[in-house]
C-alpha cells in the first residue's frame, strides 16, 4: 500500500511562495483605512433617513434634501473605501469636511431648527469627523510605510 500521509514540512521550497506572499501583502495592504467603511456607511445611511426618522420633513424641507444628499455621499465614500481603499486615502479629509459641515448645517441650511434637528446633525457630524480623522491618520501611517 502506498504512503498517502501528509507530512508537515516547510513550504519554503514551494515554487509559488513569492507569488503567494505578494498576493497576501496586496490583500492586506489597504485594510487600515477600509476598517471604517462599515461605520461610515451606517452613518451615511442614518444621515439619509434621519429627516423621516426624526420627522422634520415638514418644518425643515431644505435640511431634508441636504441630509439625504450628504448621507448618500457618505455611503458612496464608504463603498469607495471598501472597493478600492488604496485609491481612497486622499478622500479621508473630505469625510472630515463633510462632518464639520453637518455640524454647522442646521443653522446655515435650516430655518429656526429645533433641538432635535440640531443634536441629530451635531452627533452625525461629530462621528463623521472622528471617523474621517481616524481614516486620515491611518492613511498617513500607510503613506509613511511606503
Amino acid at each position: 500500500m502506498a504512503d498517502v500521509s501528509h507530512t508537515r514540512g516547510d513550504i519554503a521550497s514551494h515554487p509559488d511562495v513569492p507569488e503567494m506572499r505578494d498576493r497576501y501583502a496586496r490583500m492586506l495592504g489597504g485594510r487600515d483605512v477600509a476598517l471604517v467603511d462599515g461605520p461610515v456607511f451606517l452613518i451615511g445611511l442614518y444621515c439619509a433617513i434621519s429627516p423621516w426618522t426624526l420627522h422634520f420633513t415638514a418644518n425643515q424641507p431644505a435640511l431634508v434634501a441636504h441630509n439625504l444628499i450628504l448621507g448618500i455621499a457618505l455611503g458612496l465614500l464608504a463603498l469607495g473605501f471598501t472597493v478600492t481603499p488604496e485609491r481612497m486615502y486622499g478622500m479621508s479629509w473630505a469625510m472630515s469636511a463633510i462632518g464639520v459641515w453637518l455640524v454647522l448645517s442646521p443653522w446655515i441650511v435650516g430655518s429656526s431648527p429645533d433641538a432635535g434637528v440640531i443634536w441629530n446633525n451635531v452627533i452625525i457630524g461629530a462621528l463623521t469627523v472622528l471617523l474621517g480623522m481616524t481614516c486620515a491618520g491611518a492613511a498617513a501611517k500607510v503613506g509613511k510605510r511606503s
